[in-house]
């Protein structure tokens, strides 16, 4: 028969097991918790039209960090050796590009989720931004889509991309460009219809959008002669120049809203524009 310890025997042997759970917890609550440092400066990702990286790209890029946006800029050349107008036919480039454009964009998310990426794009880069944005997982998003005088045609639709966008999406358009008229009626825009280009005209929101609602991310500016002031004259480069990065796109990617002095008419997409061809 198996004997009992005497009451006052198990009574000390509570005491000393119950002392050494309360050491064990309060050595644990010892041990630091490993404290996040300050989130990276944001990550701003530029990609250039069919022209590959020129001087109008590294402007761009200059006036947005000139205007306060302290950020870890990259310029992506995404033409490799199809620049000019064979960067505009090249459609297993942009697919293969808009792969690559994603995978920079995940990786960074990846590193730290903290960090804020603004992604931009001039003309036939515009396409390669959006289908970079509509590849992503559906957890990785940035935080500003800033679209110049886009190749793309008006009724592209753009839901799929915006959901991968936190903030707000910036369309600059002028119907002055001539390339975005005449040379992508001729020519066709980058997702092949042959009608003036959205950064002629606008964009304008499909009846058959996939996703409508993302439409209200999208913020669409015409161009306003006073920019001429900032060395923008309303042209395919105008959007670029180093001062009106600075005084303008700069401020409205940090705060939202375009400076008094400055400030253009802004329209939703609604309009319908007249295409001819075969979409992408």
């Amino acid at each position: 028969m198996k004997r009992s310890l005497p009451p006052p025997l198990m009574l000390l042997l509570l005491l000393v097991a119950s002392a050494g759970c309360n050491h064990h917890r309060e050595a644990s609550d010892d041990i630091p918790t490993p404290a996040l440092g300050p989130p990276p400066k944001p990550y701003l990702l530029h990609l250039p039209g069919i022209g590959g990286t020129r001087r109008i790209d590294r402007m761009l890029t200059e006036g947005l960090v000139q205007g306060g946006i302290d950020a870890d800029v990259e310029i992506h050349d995404w033409t490799g050796s199809d620049e000019g107008m064979n960067a505009l036919y090249a459609r297993q480039r942009h697919e293969h590009e808009a792969d690559i454009v994603a995978q920079m964009i995940t990786d960074r998310f990846r590193t730290d989720p903290r960090q804020k990426i603004i992604l931009s794009g001039h003309s036939g880069g515009t396409g390669i931004a959006v289908w970079a944005l509509e590849r992503l997982p559906d957890d990785v998003k940035v935080d500003s889509l800033l679209l110049l005088a886009s190749a793309l045609s008006p009724g592209y639709d753009l839901s799929p991309a915006l959901r991968h966008v936190r903030g707000k999406a910036y369309v600059l358009y002028s119907a002055l460009d001539p390339v975005l008229g005449v040379g992508t009626r001729m020519f066709g825009t980058i997702d092949g219809v042959k009608s003036d280009a959205a950064g002629r005209i606008g964009f304008t929101k499909p009846k058959d959008a996939v996703d409508p609602a993302q439409y209200d991310k999208l913020v669409q500016i015409a161009y306003d002669s006073r920019w001429v002031r900032l060395n923008n004259i309303g042209d395919h480069i105008g959007a670029m120049m180093r001062p009106f990065a600075r005084e303008v796109l700069s401020p409205l990617l940090q705060t939202g809203v375009l400076r008094e002095i400055v400030k253009a008419t802004t329209r939703p997409a609604t309009r319908r524009a007249t295409t001819t061809g075969v979409g992408r």
